[in-house]
């Protein structure tokens, strides 16, 4: 069967736990982490500037211990939040973000290190422009200091309801289907209800190609055949 099936849908993450246990995740795009980025740097500077002021009075051992602060907020900032909070930092947290490692477990030590260490890579030459360029790049938004770490920023999905499918009758494939393939087909009648008609019928046509189906019959024939796999309603 050619790959049409086996292509993700949209932008979304799909890892395998060792159970066989299938966690469907949605990276986060440039503008959010943008401004979640941009909320911790707020935070960050205020609270800088409320520590050196109470430091200032302190003469030259104020001017040592400013500084040290300094390093300490603009370095562990992160890794102590993303560590200890879930992955989220309080402007990820705002934005509903976390990040993780790319098989879904939570982020440690030496990943958070090794992703914020390389921010300075993603700040060259300028403004984050090559960490905005490889967030764009990548399907999974990711950015050089996601790449060498293997995280990845999602969203926090918050008691997400479960996936249901279209109440319809079951149609058996016409062809032996590989497991990648009943994923696609799955994957599309479980999250239709979430996307507007032309996306519908875009994907529809898109996955129902192999399957010799004219257009307008491509979304009915798939919601059918997802049904005959997952089984009785």
């Amino acid at each position: 069967m050619p790959s049409a099936l086996t292509a993700p849908l949209d932008n979304t993450h799909r890892v395998e736990t060792p159970e066989g246990i299938d966690l469907v995740l949605r990276p986060a795009g440039l503008v959010p982490r943008a401004l979640a980025f941009a909320l911790d740097l707020l935070i960050r500077v205020a609270l800088f500037l409320t520590l050196a002021l109470g430091l200032g009075s302190l003469g030259t051992f104020g001017i040592g211990a400013g500084a040290l602060l300094l390093f300490v907020v603009q370095w562990w900032y992160m890794v102590l939040f993303e560590v200890l909070n879930e992955g989220s930092t309080p402007g990820k947290r705002w934005l509903g973000l976390k990040v993780i490692h790319d098989d879904g477990t939570p982020i440690g030590w030496a990943s958070s290190l090794t992703r914020n260490l390389l921010r300075f890579v993603d700040m060259l030459p300028f403004g984050y422009f090559v960490g905005a360029i490889s967030c764009l790049w990548h399907p999974s938004f990711k950015r050089l200091g996601d790449l060498a770490a293997g995280t990845l920023v999602v969203y926090h999905e918050h008691g997400a309801a479960a996936a249901t499918l279209p109440i319809v009758d079951a149609i058996a494939p016409p062809f032996p289907l590989e497991l990648a393939e009943q994923r696609a087909l799955i994957g599309f009648a479980e999250r239709q209800s979430n996307l507007s008609p032309e996306r519908r019928q875009e994907l529809a046509a898109i996955l129902a190609t192999p399957l010799q189906v004219a257009p307008e019959q491509a979304e009915a024939r798939l919601n059918g055949i997802a049904r005959g796999l997952v089984g009785p309603a």
